[in-house]
């Protein structure tokens, strides 16, 4: 996948761009950002773009360059058009994207769910060897924050006198949990979520029908890995429960009543444990994708910016019950809940307090 094909993300692509053509990209970085929104396949571009055989390059003329950028920083960049990009053809390039290219390397959890520190060993001794063929050699580790300690500081020493021809990069939902040492020697460029209109062109492309793909782009944080592991009926009905309980919340200011709103919120729970959590979560991610539409409304902004365009009628009818101050506190209190659930609290006590504070 060239620069070209990653969906969202332009200012950070568009910077590497630049960086890979004037050669001042820094030897080590940290991609940072959620899970699923794109940092693995950005790293695979950039390995792309340094090892292409044909690659695209800028017909402009470029003016005359500053001196290179310090290790520590890249340059600038706007949405430009890309100064240069992998043809995305090439052997070079075909082989990295299905991932058999010797020059690429990828580090991965193990089925401990860490990074060891043979795995860096080993990497490390590969690294110090010149490319076998391509121009340079690029070391993906992916989810970086799973590197046990021990890993994290054989990997110092490579940090800090990188290999003339390599490249690292770091991706990593949880760069905090990185050690100091190691996020103080790579830059950090902090990928945020897609924005639903980006999310829901990707899943149009992945082969998703319009309202499906709008239902999960409202509800998938910004992330395409996460839009794709739902289920899109599990994703609509979500919604269309979301929806009911906060027409029911509004339509009454009887506690009883909104606790019986409160069992549509726990609607296919009953397995216990994590499994129903995570069923309530995705309710309360539509509800929230929901009242967010509903502000954009109040404030007659942009319509283009809804998540949830598909149900337009219904939004109108949400934003006359909240639009205002009650839309702020019924967003901060599904934040509240969804932070509840993520410390293990009871999905029964987390609905029921939910809807009596919408």
């Amino acid at each position: 996948m060239p620069f070209r094909e990653v969906i969202g993300h332009r200012r950070l692509v568009s910077l590497l761009a630049r960086s890979v053509r004037r050669e001042s990209l820094p030897p080590s970085l940290i991609f940072a950002g959620p899970p699923g929104i794109g940092k693995r396949l950005t790293a695979t571009a950039l390995a792309q773009a340094l090892n292409c055989l044909a690659p695209r390059v800028a017909s402009e003329r470029i003016p005359s360059l500053p001196p290179p950028a310090p290790s520590s920083q890249l340059p600038s960049a706007s949405a430009e058009p890309l100064e240069l990009d992998a043809c995305g053809a090439c052997a070079a390039c075909t082989r990295i994207a299905r991932g058999v290219h010797p020059d690429v390397l990828v580090i991965e959890p193990g089925d401990s769910g860490a990074i060891k520190i043979e795995q860096i060993r080993d990497m490390v001794d590969r690294a110090a060897y010149r490319p076998f063929e391509g121009k340079r050699r690029v070391v993906i580790i992916d989810e970086a924050d799973a590197l046990v300690v021990a890993a994290q500081n054989g990997l110092l020493k490579t940090l800090e006198e990188p290999p003339s021809a390599s490249v690292f990069v770091l991706l990593t939902a949880r760069p905090d949990v990185l050690l100091p040492t190691v996020r103080s020697r790579c830059p950090v460029l902090r990928f945020r979520p897609l924005n639903p209109a980006d999310l829901a062109s990707a899943l149009i492309a992945r082969g998703l029908n319009e309202t499906e793909a709008r239902a999960f782009a409202a509800s998938a944080d910004g992330s395409v890995g996460q839009a794709l592991d739902a289920s899109a009926t599990d994703i609509v009905e979500a919604r269309e429960i979301a929806e009911r309980v906060l027409a029911q919340a509004a339509a009454s200011t009887d506690p009883s009543r909104r606790i019986d709103a409160a069992k549509d919120l726990l609607a296919k729970t009953g397995a216990g444990g994590a499994t129903d959590r995570e069923q309530l979560a995705s309710h309360l991610r539509a509800m929230a994708s929901l009242l967010r539409d509903v502000e954009v409304l109040a404030v007659s902004a942009d319509a283009r910016t809804l998540a949830n365009t598909d149900i337009r009628d219904s939004l109108d009818r949400l934003t006359s019950a909240y639009a205002g101050d009650r839309g702020t506190r019924a967003f901060a209190a599904v934040d509240k809940a969804l932070v509840a659930l993520q410390r293990n609290a009871g999905v029964k006590i987390v609905a029921d307090w939910l809807v009596l504070n919408l």
